[in-house]
């Protein structure tokens, strides 16, 4: 791959982002320092970045050169944000957790739903998440999926919307199942606010409910990292 094809993986990629809602110019200049007529004219194909400029880019967006030659070798015409939108990346609960776009290598597998499956999906973040790549999935161990017995089994999958991460149901009368922090993993709730602390609630009442203790200035979204919109149990 040369340096102009290293360009164009990238531009492809911002307005993949741009187009995803995940990523804004305006976002992008703040990020970058760069000015938004230059990105806009870098974003259109009227000029190319520096090689200064085109790593400041890079590091911005948590990549680097080895994610431009995979999106290189990946890349196919035609595609659109509505069918990335069903290709959901399989990746580690540290890169659910942390990264606010996914990076080609970080991704163990691409898990295909049908067309629109996540499309209707409304979303409610808190301001710190809405331009962070939306929906991830994470595969569920043994012990963390039997708290949720039988709603999860082990080595199940769950997609999760990390554009909806505050505390309020999506369907009146039925709780949210939330992804939370523990330590570098993530844990399968149903999730409550009460005395400063979140309460996390099992479905198998034989184990115990969980307390995490949140600063006095901090959102409870703040410590959610995004609502649980699909399970896929592996039988």
């Amino acid at each position: 791959m040369n340096f102009t094809q290293m360009h164009e993986c990238l531009r492809v990629e911002l307005r993949r982002r741009i187009e995803r809602g995940t990523l804004s110019i305006s976002l992008l200049a703040r990020q970058t320092g760069f000015g938004m007529s230059h990105l806009s004219n870098f974003l259109h194909s009227r000029r190319q970045l520096s090689l200064e400029g085109l790593d400041r880019m890079l590091a911005t967006q948590h990549m680097a050169c080895e994610d431009l030659l995979e999106l290189g070798a990946h890349a196919g015409p035609g595609s659109s944000a509505d069918e990335e939108a069903c290709m959901v990346p399989v990746v580690s609960h540290n890169s659910a957790l942390f990264e606010p776009y996914i990076r080609p290598s970080a991704v163990q597998m691409i898990l295909h739903l049908p067309a629109g499956a996540l499309r209707s999906l409304k979303p409610k973040a808190v301001a710190t998440r809405r331009s962070w790549q939306r929906f991830v999935a994470v595969r569920i161990a043994h012990s963390d999926a039997l708290p949720m017995d039988p709603l999860l089994f082990p080595d199940a999958l769950a997609v999760i919307d990390r554009h909806y991460n505050v505390l309020a149901p999506y369907r009146t009368g039925r709780p949210n199942l939330y992804a939370v922090p523990n330590g570098a993993h993530l844990t399968l709730r149903y999730v409550d606010f009460a005395e400063a602390r979140l309460v996390l609630r099992p479905l198998n009442l034989s184990f115990p409910v969980d307390l995490i203790e949140i600063g006095p200035d901090a959102s409870p979204g703040e410590y959610i990292a995004g609502r649980v919109v699909l399970t896929i149990n592996e039988l």
